[in-house]
């Protein structure tokens, strides 16, 4: 009678094992197995990090295996078992491999296909059309959308993490409760004694560094040395936590009334204001987002304000960016003047501090919540929802929405009870004139060896643009991502549809790229950033000055946040800025959903050039004082996780 030799492999992680009996049947082209125990005598299985394997004898010829059916039936006490993949041998000799990467719970079953990548025209066969089908079908009842919050991208229908389906759960919650993290932040950072001093400001700047970890040769020790210095203020919009912001001045806007005579003593070329906005050397961030924004009602006994500055910055002749005027509202009057370095140093520091302050909020809640966090959560919904996992696509896309449904329900639970990432239109991309935007220069690097790997992952399954036009999967998913999680807005800068390999290639390369690098550049440096508080204020407990040369540096320190708030947001930045147990960086697939050869390769090819890119980046570091080092692919995580 025909054998089979299965052999089945058991996830690493906590709680991966069962003991429940698991069943095996076999699917073939010429008939089904009976369902088989998978059990050995005095022997332990399916425990964690086991490969077991085990000898099946059917009856009867099966022709080609098509699916394998698992079963799961309790024991003693329920236990969810985690399958990473089945392997069959066959009684030719052949090896055929089932990847899985599933938790399997209760008593319950799941239908697997061996692993080659499949379109739908690829199916002939009618018992493989149903199984897709049916995994599509029994998805989209599990991966709801839902509303979290008016206007922005819809999420997923889960109120807490344990709502979810359990294959997108965290392994373990306790390594991220944002309670628990930050307990573990106050005790690293030696700042219990300061928690609960609400109300009870600093005394000086110098005061805070009694919440300040102190490591020599590192940026957050540079930015406590230097965060009052113009220099260190226009660098940290090219190369800080929120390096997305500035971008050229083409024309000085109506609503900043700003004259060469006001900055003349900050313009080194002996040119007019207007002159130096012709040839380039003009930038600007508007933070009009802010006009208008209620401030944050969550402590009664605490006013907190907000700004809608204006910040103009220029290119002196070391091609250093700097600030030369700003102006803190939006509209221009006696009550809202414009300040200029050559004010008086507290006026000018305050102004600077203001719109550091205006800058957390924007990279807060645009820059790393809405553009990485929710963005990648719609692509993870739409993937579980519309294509199934023999499809390419989702093979490609799985490990870069690992845990991001999961984070960000978590943090909605616990926390917050347009297309190209590099637009030219901002007028930031030429390196010759802007030599010192690192996260324009590696975020480059990067996205091109996305797109390389992308572009060769998309010719090996899809032969032409008329492929692509047809895959009505793929359209499917486009489709989800633009309708609900993009609301169906144009202006996302999302497509209805996708009809040709080319803007394929680009699409994905831009939910990778948002999923990993951008979320890496915009997150992991914010205890860099940070965690010198006067650098970055995230509240302010006065509103904004109305004339210059009444204020003082105490009524400055008074307005920064108090010593329980300064905790609390310290904590939250060292917490947001540590790797998760065990990362998966950039180009690291241990999960093996892809088991052909051309992709294996494909992905070989993309290492080597994250490799090269590292070896770039940690010679460009070398011994600078500011290295920046967000976009290096070693310190990239596959995806948003934290």
């Amino acid at each position: 009678m025909p054998s089979y030799t299965v052999t089945v492999a058991t996830g690493s992680q906590w709680f991966a094992g069962t003991d429940d009996y698991i069943y095996l049947s076999l699917v073939g082209s010429a008939g089904c197995s009976e369902k088989h125990l998978l059990d050995k005598p005095f022997y332990n299985d399916f425990e964690r990090g086991a490969v077991d394997s085990y000898n099946v004898v059917v009856d009867d010829e099966l022709g080609d295996i098509q699916l394998i059916r698992i079963e799961k039936r309790k024991y003693w006490l329920h236990d969810d078992w985690y399958l990473k993949y089945i392997t069959l041998k066959t009684p030719c000799g052949d090896y055929i491999e089932f990847p899985c990467y599933r938790w399997i719970s209760g008593e319950s079953e799941i239908v697997l296909r061996d692993g080659r990548a499949k379109l739908a025209c690829d199916d002939q066969i009618h018992i493989l059309k149903q199984h897709r089908r049916k995994e599509l079908e029994t998805r989209q009842k599990e991966y709801r959308w839902m509303e979290w919050n008016p206007g922005f991208p819809l999420s997923i229908d889960a109120k807490c993490h344990k709502d979810l389906p359990r294959d997108i759960q965290f392994d373990s919650e306790k390594g991220v409760d944002f309670v628990l993290n930050y307990s573990k932040a106050m005790e690293n950072l030696f700042i219990n004694r300061f928690m609960h001093m609400f109300q009870s400001s600093w005394s000086d700047f110098a005061d805070f560094e009694k919440i300040f970890l102190r490591i020599s040769n590192t940026i957050s020790e540079q930015v406590m040395n230097h965060w009052q210095e113009d220099l260190m203020f226009g660098y940290q919009f090219l190369n800080g936590c929120n390096p997305v912001l500035i971008q050229r001045c083409v024309k000085l806007p109506e609503n900043l009334p700003v004259t060469t005579e006001m900055v003349e003593c900050s313009l080194e070329r002996q040119l007019t204001l207007e002159q130096e906005v012709e040839l380039g050397n003009i930038f600007i961030v508007d933070f009009k987002l802010l006009d208008g924004i209620d401030v944050n009602k969550t402590d009664p006994c605490t006013l907190q304000f907000l700004a809608a500055p204006i910040c103009l910055l220029y290119k002196n002749l070391a091609n250093k960016i700097v600030p030369i005027a700003i102006q803190l509202n939006q509209v221009p009057g006696d009550e809202n003047p414009i300040f200029l370095p050559s004010d008086a140093k507290s006026d000018w520091l305050l102004a600077k501090i203001w719109v550091r302050s205006c800058d957390f909020h924007i990279h807060q809640t645009i820059t790393h919540l809405l553009r990485t966090h929710l963005v990648s959560e719609v692509f993870g919904i739409a993937l579980y929802r519309q294509l199934p996992a023999v499809h390419p696509i989702f093979k490609l896309l799985v490990a870069h929405v690992r845990f991001t449904v999961a984070i960000n329900t978590k943090a909605r639970e616990q926390l917050i009870c347009k297309y190209g990432l590099f637009d030219k239109a901002r007028g930031m991309d030429n390196t010759e004139d802007i030599p010192y935007y690192f996260y324009r220069d590696d975020g480059l690097l990067v996205w091109e060896a996305i797109r390389a790997f992308t572009a060769e992952v998309v010719d090996i399954y899809y032969e032409s643009d008329q492929v692509v036009e047809g895959d009505q999967e793929l359209q499917d998913f486009v489709k989800d991502v633009y309708m609900y999680g993009m609301r169906g807005k144009k202006a996302s800068g999302f497509p209805e549809s996708i009809k040709t390999k080319e803007k394929l290639s680009e699409y994905l390369t831009v939910v990778i790229f948002t999923a990993s690098a951008q979320h890496a550049a915009v997150n992991f440096g914010q205890y860099d950033w940070y965690s010198w508080i006067p650098n970055a204020p995230p509240t302010m407990r006065a509103p904004p000055p109305k004339v210059k040369g009444v204020v003082t540096i105490e009524q400055i320190v008074d307005m920064l946040p108090d010593r329980g708030r300064s905790c609390w947001h310290l904590g939250a930045v060292w917490a947001l800025s540590q790797f998760q147990d065990n990362e998966l960086f950039l180009g690291m697939y241990p999960e093996e959903h892809f088991i052909e050869t051309p992709v294996k390769e494909a992905m070989a090819r993309f290492r080597k050039k994250l490799d090269t890119i590292v070896s770039v980046i940690a010679e460009r570091n070398n011994k600078k004082k500011l290295p920046y080092y967000y976009l290096s692919p070693d310190r990239i995580p596959n995806s948003v996780a934290i």
